[in-house]
């Protein structure tokens, strides 16, 4: 990343009124690259430990790999593609020797020293980009609903309170290849905010309203905020939440 920039960072990580909490989330630097981070969400499937089986692993998997990462020999979106891959591929084993189904979502983004940011999502978790304030783009779910707003059949609002708005197209798990898409920011400016989270986070929020929050707040503290809010929009029946924000500013 930039020197001139400044990053700070915040997580959160809410079970919401869920009994048991199935959500994973971490923020790796990596060990011998300076200013390289990795971000990754992973939203459990499959029952009580099934689920959380699920996402543990995706994060074991993203953090081995991110260990090992070097750049001279692997590119960005071929590390993140071999989370992806490996994650999926544990997941079916597990699933294999278990009376489970165990599946995850998947969504991360790799900051590198060259102010160049790669993110990969599998499912319906989320990425933003945010430039001032705007929405500049977010990932697209890998799930029904979507494919209805893809085809004009829906309208986002109206996909967000569709009753199968938590049907998966695919994810990390699945008897088939999961569905993985990748994206590249070329280059990360002071004003720019990411941010990865599950739909635990999103499902509450139109995207001027993360935009709002982002802005607002510090990293940590609009993580705190957009727990609160999803909280108390869920009503008692919320899922689990999990969300990473990263923001990036002129040194003061």
């Amino acid at each position: 990343m930039a020197a001139a920039l400044r990053i700070t960072a915040g997580t959160g990580l809410h079970k919401g009124d869920r009994d048991y909490q199935q959500d994973q989330v971490a923020l790796w630097v990596h060990p011998g690259i300076k200013q390289c981070v990795l971000a990754v969400v992973a939203d459990g499937m499959g029952g009580r430990s099934g689920g959380r089986k699920a996402s543990d692993q995706v994060l074991m998997t993203a953090k081995q790999l991110f260990e090992r990462y070097a750049p001279n020999t692997d590119s960005p979106d071929e590390l993140l593609l071999r989370v992806a891959q490996e994650a999926h591929m544990v997941i079916r084993l597990t699933a294999a020797s278990a009376e489970q189904e165990p599946h995850s979502t998947l969504a991360a983004f790799l900051l590198t020293p060259e102010s160049a940011c790669h993110w990969v999502h599998a499912g319906d978790s989320r990425i933003y980009h945010f430039r001032r304030g705007k929405l500049i783009h977010r990932t697209s779910d890998h799930s029904y609903v979507q494919s209805l707003v893809d085809r004009g059949a829906l309208t986002e609002e109206q996909a967000r309170n569709h009753p199968q708005s938590n049907v998966l197209m695919g994810c990390l798990g699945t008897e088939a290849d999961p569905p993985v898409t990748t994206h590249t920011i070329d280059a990360i400016l002071a004003g720019d905010a990411l941010m990865a989270c599950s739909d635990g986070v999103w499902h509450y929020f139109s995207d001027a309203e993360l935009s709002q929050i982002l802005t607002l707040y510090s990293a940590k503290e609009a993580c705190e905020r957009l727990i609160d809010i999803a909280r108390s929009r869920a009503n008692g029946y919320g899922d689990n939440l999990s969300v990473i924000v990263v923001k990036f500013e002129l040194p003061t």
